[in-house]
């Protein structure tokens, strides 16, 4: 069997090593004439790393990454303690890891042979019969493959193959305000800790990446109109300066780094209820674009690569759609699941008043089970994840 990954993001080339790790033939095509990421960080949870190391990439990622080990606080906007994520005895691992996106991609990578990535490759349109699909790209270029899997992102080409048009992205309300700040100067940061300040409104996230020498900045705003749906479009320092004045001393302190951002205005896209079409498949974004507020993006796009790896192992040419079919069942309900919940804990942080404080927090408390059923699930294999429990 052949398979063509369309993408070569965090899900496309994960989607790769997978499919090779069970033997399978698999290329991925990337539109881009090189790989790459914008500067930013993403949080890589026991869920999604586990499955990086039996692709034997854990110790790169340690290399790369920041072991956020020692917890994850939420807090009042003044620094009072609301909540912590580290509890002694707990049955799945909680070891985070904050990477930069260009260090994970070129991790992923490097457990691929040169061969198989295909840059320079802009899908423009394909041809599916009951034999396979035919591959259009701008450059000139075809290809033949038995499976495709479109990992080609929130504007996936594929995906107009499977489902055909999608509802308009809805605006969240809100904007994302991204920054790194070198951590000379912030000496003073708690090590191994991921922290977010909630407030009315508003809330900020930080975490260290590139083996501690960048702190990664989340700030989560109201929008005001005209943001866009893109996660390069430039922010103003100031502007961002002036969202958290008064706040706990060492957001102030952390903004006063800040030196360039970007604004990314945050939207909201109803869950899928389909990611197959007979040879067509779905993976990452493409299959379920969410917004950030649990951090689970890019470990949900691993467990995909993952899931769609093992319900292809050993299926033949012909049975490829119910393969599909399979992975689809693995998948479908699990990260949808997320990708609602990502959206209402965005509610919950930003949507209560300083009156509200209390009942708010004791919300934020009551998620840890639910941060435990995405933790401990395992889907480098064929068993169904069991259902999301109450939030």
């Amino acid at each position: 069997m052949k398979v063509a990954v369309i993408g070569a993001g965090i899900g496309g080339l994960a989607a790769v090593a997978a499919l090779r790790r069970r033997g399978i033939d698999a290329e991925v095509f990337e539109q881009a004439r090189a790989l790459g990421e914008i500067g930013a960080g993403i949080s890589l949870a026991s869920n999604g790393w586990r499955l990086l190391e039996r692709l034997g990439l854990l110790e790169q990622i340690e290399q790369v990454g920041s072991h956020l080990d020692q917890g994850y606080f939420q807090l009042r906007e003044d620094g009072s303690f609301i909540s912590t994520l580290r509890e002694p005895g707990a049955a799945w691992d909680r070891r985070v890891f904050g990477v930069h996106r260009a260090d994970l991609i070129e991790v992923l990578a490097s457990a691929l042979p040169d061969s198989v990535i295909r840059t320079g490759h802009r899908l423009l349109d394909l041809e599916q019969d009951d034999s396979g699909v035919h591959l259009i790209f701008e450059n000139g270029e075809t290809a033949r493959a038995d499976v495709v899997i479109g990992a080609d992102g929130i504007h996936s080409v594929v995906r107009r193959h499977v489902v055909g048009q999608i509802a308009a992205p809805r605006s969240s309300g809100t904007a994302a305000y991204r920054a790194l700040v070198p951590v000379t100067g912030a000496e003073d940061w708690e090590w191994g800790t991921s922290k977010m300040w909630i407030g009315p409104g508003k809330h900020f996230l930080v975490y260290p990446i590139r083996a501690d020498r960048l702190i990664n900045i989340v700030a989560v705003v109201p929008a005001h109109g005209g943001e866009r749906d893109s996660w390069t479009a430039p922010g103003d320092p100031a502007q961002l300066a002036a969202e958290f004045t008064g706040w706990d001393p060492v957001v102030t302190g952390l903004i006063e780094r800040v030196t360039d951002t970007f604004q990314w205005g945050l939207f909201d896209r109803p869950p899928l209820t389909s990611w197959t079409s007979g040879r067509l498949a779905l993976l990452g974004d493409a299959a379920h674009a969410m917004l950030p507020h649990l951090g689970q993006g890019g470990s949900q796009t691993i467990e995909d690569a993952f899931a769609l790896a093992a319900a292809l192992e050993g299926s033949s040419i012909a049975d490829a759609p119910a393969a599909l079919a399979q992975y689809q069942a693995l998948r479908l309900e699990r990260a949808n699941a997320v990708q609602l919940a990502s959206l209402d804990a965005g509610h919950l942080y930003d949507s209560v008043g300083e009156e509200e404080y209390d009942a708010r927090d004791e919300r934020i408390r009551k998620m840890a089970p639910f941060y435990g059923w995405l933790g401990s699930h395992d889907a480098d294999s064929l068993v169904a994840p069991p259902l999301a429990p109450s939030r």
